[in-house]
C-alpha cells in the first residue's frame, strides 16, 4: 500500500495536428472537435506538409488529420514518414478514392465538409485505438498506391466555400444546378438558394469535372444531372430545362454540339 507521498498516475490528454491549406476548415475541424472530445488537446494547427511534418517533428502529436491535397508533402506522403506511432485520418474532398484503401492507410477518413455525427464515429475509432496499446499504422504499400493515384488524378472541386466575413458555408458542387456569371464573381445555384462564389467562371471551368459540367455560354455552367430535358428553338439553339429550378437555360451555338450527343 502507498503512503501519502505515493505518486498518483495520471494518464495524459491526447494530442493532436490539424493540417490543411485551408484555414476556415481547420478552425471548424477544431472547433467540432472542442465539442466531440473535450479533452484532446490541438498541438499544432498548419497550412501545408512542410509545416505538418515540421510540426510532428516538434511535438510527436498521437493523431494527425491530414487534408490529402495540401501544398506539399501531401497529406498521404506525410502519412507515410510518420511511422506507426501516430494515428492518421485523412480529410479530403475527393472520395473517388476507394473507401477500401482510405480504411487500410489510415486509422479513419473524413469526408469535407466534416459534420458532427460522421466526426463522432472516427472519435470512437481513435479512443479504441488509444486504448489498444497504438497497434496498426499506416500501409505502406496502399499509401504508395494512394500517392501515384493521387498524382494522375485531376484536382476536380467537390465543394465551394460560400459566403462573406467571419461567416463561411462549405455547399457540395454536386447540389449546383447551374453556375450564372455576375462580373467578377459567380452565382451557384442551388434547388432552393443562390450563393455567391468569389471566383470567375472561367476559373471554375477549370476546376469543374468536365464530365458533369458543361459551358453552355460564356457567363453560364450546368449541371448537366440536374437538366430536365433540352430543346432547339426555330434558329436551332438549344433551350435547358431544369428538374428543380424554373429558369430556362440558353445554349450558346459554340456549345451547341454537347447536346446532340444527348
Amino acid at each position: 500500500m502507498g503512503g501519502k507521498g505515493a505518486a498518483v498516475s495520471v494518464a495524459a490528454a491526447p494530442t493532436a495536428l490539424i493540417a490543411d491549406d485551408e484555414p476556415a476548415l481547420r478552425a471548424e475541424l477544431e472547433r467540432l472537435l472542442a465539442d466531440t472530445w473535450p479533452e484532446l488537446n490541438i498541438a499544432a494547427s498548419v497550412g501545408d506538409g512542410a509545416a505538418a511534418l515540421d510540426a510532428i517533428r516538434r511535438s510527436t502529436p498521437d493523431i494527425a488529420f491530414l487534408d490529402i491535397r495540401m501544398p506539399p508533402p501531401s497529406g498521404l506522403e506525410v502519412a507515410r514518414r510518420v511511422g506507426a506511432g501516430i494515428a492518421v485520418v485523412f480529410v479530403t474532398a475527393y472520395d473517388t478514392h476507394a473507401v477500401e484503401a482510405f480504411e487500410r492507410a489510415a486509422v479513419d477518413y473524413l469526408l469535407k465538409p466534416v459534420d458532427g455525427p460522421r466526426l463522432q464515429e472516427t472519435v470512437s475509432r481513435l479512443r479504441r485505438w488509444l486504448a489498444s496499446g497504438r497497434r496498426g499504422g499506416p500501409d505502406p504499400r496502399t499509401l504508395e498506391s494512394l500517392i501515384r493515384r493521387l498524382a494522375d488524378a485531376p484536382a476536380h472541386l467537390h465543394w465551394l466555400r460560400v459566403g462573406q466575413g467571419e461567416r463561411v458555408e462549405l455547399v457540395a458542387v454536386g447540389d449546383v444546378c447551374f453556375f450564372r456569371s455576375d462580373r467578377k464573381y459567380t452565382a451557384a445555384v442551388t434547388r432552393d438558394r443562390e450563393h455567391l462564389v468569389r471566383m470567375s467562371i472561367t476559373a471554375l471551368a477549370a476546376r469543374l469535372d468536365p464530365e458533369r459540367f458543361w459551358r453552355i455560354h460564356r457567363g453560364g455552367i450546368v449541371n448537366v444531372a440536374a437538366i430536365g430535358a433540352a430543346r432547339r428553338d426555330l434558329r436551332g439553339r438549344y433551350r435547358l430545362t431544369l428538374k428543380d429550378r424554373p429558369e430556362v437555360l440558353r445554349v450558346s451555338a459554340a456549345y451547341g454540339h454537347l447536346f446532340r450527343r444527348m
